[in-house]
């Protein structure tokens, strides 16, 4: 297991991460690309605990997702079932969890103060967090996609699943942006990856 681990995290927080997996019983599955999500926790009709974790993280990112959804399995049953997936309880969980991971010979330096700022209270999705996702996004390999806020007014844009849109203007934090086929008008998060067409 800690051969594996040390493929997707980094080195320095192998052992750590692996005494966290035993300790918990987490049964940990690495799986392709799902767009929707990074990770996700649930538990086993016999009881056990599964965390999946997408393959196509960089180390920083698989790690944070990692340690959020431990989170979630931790708190649960520290709180029971009843507590709200990203609660009160959950934070409190994962900045705990967290909190030994924050430092330099885990994270580069560029990374520390955005990921201690976002530890103050973490979000739901690390995507949600513009300035982590952006900070995060700078350790994948080169993408031909661009990000909603860096793409001019009035372009068009198609996303992952093929549907095309305008960029139109920026509402406190998202971008309303018009579905071509139907006009219809969604908000995006400026981090957005999307593909440029003109």
């Amino acid at each position: 297991m800690k051969e594996i681990l040390g493929k997707y995290i980094p080195e320095q927080a192998v052992d750590q991460v692996f005494e966290l997996i035993k300790s918990f019983g987490v049964y940990l599955k690495i799986v392709d690309e799902r767009v929707t999500r990074h990770g996700d926790y649930r538990r086993l009709a016999d009881g056990g605990h599964q965390i999946t974790v997408n393959t196509n993280l960089n180390s920083y990112r698989f790690l944070i997702t990692l340690i959020h959804e431990i989170a979630h399995l931790v708190a649960f049953k520290k709180y029971g079932h009843r507590i709200k997936p990203h609660g009160k309880e959950w934070k409190h969980t994962f900045q705990n969890l967290m909190l030994p991971f924050i430092r330099p010979e885990i994270f580069p330096k560029q990374l520390l103060p955005v990921i201690a700022n976002h530890f103050k209270n973490p979000k739901a999705s690390s995507d949600t967090d513009a300035k982590l996702s952006l900070a995060l996004k700078g350790f994948d390999p080169p993408s031909d996609k661009s990000y909603i806020f860096e793409i001019p007014t009035g372009s068009l844009f198609k996303i992952y699943n093929g549907k095309i849109f305008q960029k139109g203007t920026r509402r406190i934090k998202r971008y309303e942006c018009k579905e071509t086929a139907t006009g219809k008008i969604y908000l995006f998060q400026p981090n957005a990856e999307v593909e440029l067409l003109k």
